[in-house]
């Protein structure tokens, strides 16, 4: 993989006009500056250690779910290891499975869920990076995480269907990651340059792939929650997703 980023004063040209094909997903190795770097692992940090304290909590009152976490872990994995190179960005495109995470297990645990999947993935895959790690996990695993669970529960509270606060929930988790990536690459390659000019161009980047990812996002989110429902609706009820009322017999 190579990458050619000249930060300072040309930062904005380094990544919008001569950056070299980038691929890796998530953010790439190196491309963040140290201090930026560090910044994203201190912001990640306790959340990560929340979501560790709560699969504790989860596993104590029930010792199927621990397996039932690590089977999410193996899904948000495969889901976000199908990357579409964003070259001007210097970063990919890629289905994140944050959002049927947070649906099914929490944010938090969630939140967990996407720091393992990333550090396999920067390990094994050279997918993302070790220095990157923690911006990649504020993005995909904490917002995109929280995202994800607010609206699905907001939603459900308002009436809507398990396919329709599915399908909203995976979309708005997507791409809440990628407003969250675009602030993050924006923030540490901008040099000198103002910040919001060089965001947008970057989310703009992001469009043309992730717009219709998203979607894609979406559909498989509600797909996946509409069949535990109708196969397994009783995994959907211990996991408090849906009401013991709800469940027709």
């Amino acid at each position: 993989m190579k990458q050619k980023i000249v930060l300072g004063g040309c930062g904005t040209v380094a990544v919008l006009a001569a950056a070299a094909p980038a691929y890796a997903m998530h953010i790439s190795e190196g491309i963040l500056p140290v201090g930026w770097a560090a910044l994203w692992f201190v912001v990640a940090a306790p959340f990560v250690a929340l979501g560790l304290k709560r699969l504790n909590t989860l596993a104590r009152e029930d010792l199927a779910m621990k397996p039932l976490v690590g089977l999410m872990a193996a899904v948000v994995f495969i889901i976000s290891c199908m990357p579409i190179p964003v070259p001007s960005a210097g970063t990919c495109s890629h289905p994140c499975g944050t959002g049927i995470s947070a649906i099914l297990v929490g944010p938090f645990v969630s939140v967990l869920i996407a720091s393992v999947a990333l550090l396999i993935q920067a390990l094994f895959l050279a997918h993302g990076g070790l220095t990157t790690w923690g911006a990649n996990i504020v993005s995909m695993g904490v917002v995109g995480s929280f995202a994800g669970w607010f609206v699905f529960r907001g939603l459900r509270r308002l009436g809507a269907n398990l396919a329709v606060a599915g399908f909203v929930a995976g979309v708005l988790a997507d791409w809440a990651t990628y407003l969250t990536t675009s602030v993050e690459l924006a923030s540490g390659i901008r040099g000198s340059e103002p910040f919001l000019p060089l965001f947008v161009k970057i989310l703009v980047a992001f469009i043309p792939t992730q717009l219709p990812l998203g979607l894609l996002e979406g559909a498989m989110t509600a797909g996946m929650v509409v069949l535990l429902q109708r196969k397994r609706p009783d995994l959907l009820v211990k996991m408090r997703v849906v009401r013991p009322e709800e469940v027709v017999a």
